[in-house]
């Protein structure tokens, strides 16, 4: 017991020594599957991601002026260089009490071609404006002098904690997540449009995930992002151990003056993003995307009444394949092979999920409202009760 105890103490100095927070399984937490390099939406080939991150002041909340703890994020699926190169994708809403412009047309036309952008539910508007000025400034559609496009932005509400009416992301947030988009690792927990975010009892936010998987002699990956401000403390799961319901009395959200709601324990949101290079139709993707929900039931997700629960998966396989002049010829999974994808799926999405609650840190918002994260130490000590962890 001691010597398990002084290794994750070593183990957590190395990290802060690095600068590298410890994600799930640094702490023990099993999992089913193998992930990627980077255990990351990026780990498939092509795919960036970016942030904006916005914390300012402390205090009483005055409109306007903050206190700010909000964000965007911005997810290219072939890399920001690659400008106009759409992606076979479709999504899903489990509960839609929420919003993701742009899907009409993914599902009519079955492509995503623009990046996808996450933000607060009051920042929508902007960052679509933003994107558009972004692709008029950079020539997004190469010469191209009468294009229509639909920008892909996704929302979930932070304003127990953030300035949310003051409307404090701005273009040049939008530009700077954009901007700061790469491959490789990937920050968690309070940053981009998760900064905000509360989820299944604790600090929630932005996590990430990946499987790879082996279907005959082919290998593919599979990647999700999530930004995660759902559910009830009572329901959260991690490795099938009941871990709300041992902490029902351990750090609980603080609200000292919250904003008059009609929100219930386990209102909120989650936007999950999956991509993957194996070849798939839009047909295909959006039964990936209807996959989505099980990795989010399994930490507890319940799709309540007042969530928003909106999901997005796309392929960067066949990347010909979209042309406005010519037939083109692509490649396609066979329906009795996908089976491997939509479990790698659910794993990803799990484990994502509990990525971000085990980065974020505890945080004083509005008012002094408080989400404090999940407990590293008595998450442990609970899968060990359980026989999660050795002891």
């Amino acid at each position: 017991m001691k010597r398990t105890f002084l290794v994750l103490i070593v183990m957590l100095i190395c990290f802060h020594s690095f600068g590298q927070k410890p994600r799930a399984r640094d702490l023990g937490v099993p999992f089913v599957g193998k992930t990627g390099e980077f255990n990351a939406i990026t780990d498939v080939k092509g795919v960036e991601v970016g942030y904006s991150t916005i914390i300012s002041g402390n205090g009483e909340n005055i409109v306007g002026k903050g206190p700010i703890r909000t964000g965007v994020t911005a997810i290219f699926p072939r890399g920001k260089a690659k400008k106009f190169s759409p992606v076979y994708a479709n999504w899903y809403s489990l509960n839609g009490n929420g919003e993701m412009t742009g899907t009409t047309w993914v599902t009519e036309s079955g492509f995503l071609e623009t990046p996808i952008m996450i933000t607060n539910t009051n920042s929508v508007g902007e960052v679509r404006q933003a994107v558009l000025k972004w692709y008029v400034d950079t020539d997004w559609y190469s010469g191209e002098n009468w294009w229509y496009t639909y920008p892909v932005v996704a929302e979930t509400y932070d304003g127990f904690l953030n300035d949310i009416y003051g409307f404090h992301v701005k273009e040049k947030h939008v530009l700077e997540a954009i901007e700061n988009s790469s491959s490789g690792k990937i920050a968690e927990g309070n940053v981009g449009g998760g900064t905000g975010m509360m989820c299944l009892g604790f600090k929630g936010g932005t996590g990430t995930s990946s499987r790879v998987i082996k279907i005959k002699d082919s290998t593919y990956t599979v990647g999700a992002i999530v930004q995660s401000n759902f559910g009830a403390k009572r329901n959260l799961s991690i490795a099938g151990v009941p871990v709300g319901i041992e902490l029902k009395d351990t750090l609980n959200y603080k609200f000292k003056a919250p904003p008059k709601s009609r929100r219930q324990e386990g209102d909120g949101s989650i936007i999950v993003i999956v991509a993957t290079d194996a070849p798939l139709l839009p047909h295909q993707l959006k039964r990936i995307a209807q996959r989505i929900p099980l990795g989010v039931g399994i930490v507890g997700g319940r799709g309540s009444n007042g969530s928003g629960d909106i999901f997005l998966a796309f392929s960067t396989a066949n990347e010909n394949a979209f042309n406005r002049d010519e037939t083109t010829i692509v490649k396609s999974m066979s329906n009795d092979q996908i089976t491997p994808v939509f479990e790698a799926t659910v794993q990803a999405v799990e484990e994502a999920i509990i990525n971000a609650m085990v980065a974020a840190e505890t945080m004083e918002g509005i008012n002094g409202n408080t989400a404090y994260a999940l407990p590293h130490d008595l998450l442990i000590e609970t899968l060990k009760k359980y026989n999660r962890i050795k002891k």
